[in-house]
């Protein structure tokens, strides 16, 4: 258990990343197993979020519990700041420092349901997670599970505690794939309200939408857009 008092926040629970919350401390506990050192325990549970709750795009973004670490795990679904806020909320109930992280990026393989949901491919708040192992903070990013990848012909994004783990410029077949924008920084805490604003400014036909697709639904649109290429 870190010591730094500036480390602190890091290991609090709070609102969104409700790291006490029992499901997540129960869900830590189980995927770290008998790991002693963080790094370990980091590495084991990204792979458990990445790959045990599945990507969806489709969220209801004006219902505060789409953010939230405890209610993302609950569901088993959700969008990449839900499982960035879930990953943050069980480092922290493992014992490891960690903060939740936002960029702007442009999705180049957006399928096309998708792209006309949102009217646009660049995504602002992608969510990621912030580790501090080994004395330095490394970006984790679990929010397409493995499944999902192979059906958009990209490949899993691996993490090993050492490296950033952020999304690749090109997948497989050399199609362009993310491009990182901006990077808005770390945060203790998801900012919901500041969130939603943006969505709802940049998405209005997203966010009118409400979860009106199961979680399955991206993997499928993503199937028929690799068949169409």
């Amino acid at each position: 258990m870190a010591t730094d008092p500036d480390l602190q926040p890091y290991l609090a629970p709070a609102a969104f990343v409700d790291s006490g919350a029992p499901n997540v401390a129960d869900f830590a506990r189980h995927a770290a197993g008998s790991a002693h050192d963080a790094l370990t325990r980091a590495v084991r549970l990204y792979y458990a979020v990445r790959d045990d709750i599945i990507y969806t795009p489709y969220c209801d973004f004006t219902d505060p519990d789409t953010f939230r670490a405890s209610a993302c795990l609950a569901r088993g679904s959700g969008f990449c700041v839900g499982k960035a806020s879930l990953l943050t909320a069980v480092a922290r109930a493992a014992g490891i420092p960690a903060r939740i992280g936002f960029a702007d990026v442009r999705n180049h393989l957006c399928t096309p349901k998708l792209r006309a949901l949102m009217g646009t491919d660049t995504f602002v708040y992608h969510g990621y997670t912030d580790l501090y192992l080994d004395g330095r903070w490394v970006k984790a990013t679990p929010a397409f599970n493995r499944e999902l990848c192979e059906k958009f012909g990209v490949k899993a994004l691996e993490f090993d505690g050492h490296a950033d783990s952020l999304f690749q410029p090109f997948d497989v077949e050399g199609r362009r794939h993310m491009e990182y924008l901006r990077d808005r920084g770390a945060r203790v805490d998801v900012p919901v309200a500041e969130i939603m604003a943006a969505f709802a400014e940049h998405y209005p036909g997203l966010t009118a939408r409400r979860a009106a697709a199961p979680p399955t639904q991206f993997g499928k649109e993503a199937e028929e857009l690799r068949g169409q290429s």
